[in-house]
């Protein structure tokens, strides 16, 4: 599958089949992730793998949906709260681009592998920091990882036209 068949074929899936993830399938995700490019090559990240039983519950607590319950696992994408690189001109932080230029590639390696995903943003953070400290760390966001469900549903995906998005100068 070329990238362009892919970005078509990813989608935020919704409900997921209970299958576990492949620990082979998953060291491909992940090594995808590692080589993700970020601003400077800070590589200000780190993520969680979220599998145990009590762990899915806390994280639950987090974002309580009943779809988001379905996922066999989740993984957080964390950005280090030190380690990012700043803009000078503008004190711009990047580490939250470089998180989500990461997940991007967990999100397309899955749908390559036949995974479907779905970026989480809108969770409680004050619970998220509660149940999930790392030291130096500050969630940005999970990511639900499974075979999507046969009845999971596929919304038509809708974008803006060419000429609303690129302008030529």
């Amino acid at each position: 599958m070329n990238m362009l068949e892919l970005s078509r074929e990813r989608f935020s899936a919704r409900r997921y089949k209970a299958d576990p993830v492949n620990g082979a399938d998953l060291d491909y995700i992940m090594e995808c992730v590692r080589l993700a490019p970020s601003a400077c090559n800070r590589q200000p990240w780190k993520f969680l793998l979220v599998t145990s039983a009590e762990a899915k519950m806390k994280l639950c607590q987090c974002y309580d949906r009943d779809w988001f319950r379905t996922a066999p696992m989740y993984i957080v994408g964390l950005k280090s709260q030190d380690e990012g690189w700043v803009r000078k001109d503008d004190d711009k932080p990047h580490a939250d681009i470089d998180v989500a230029i990461a997940t991007e590639h967990l999100c397309l390696a899955a749908a390559e592998r036949g995974y479907g995903t779905c970026w989480v943003c809108n969770y409680d953070t004050e619970k998220m920091k509660a149940l999930f400290p790392v030291a130096g760390f500050e969630a940005v966001v999970i990511v639900p990882i499974g075979r999507p469900a046969d009845d999971c549903p596929r919304p038509e995906k809708v974008r803006k036209p060419m000429d609303d998005i690129v302008a030529r100068v």
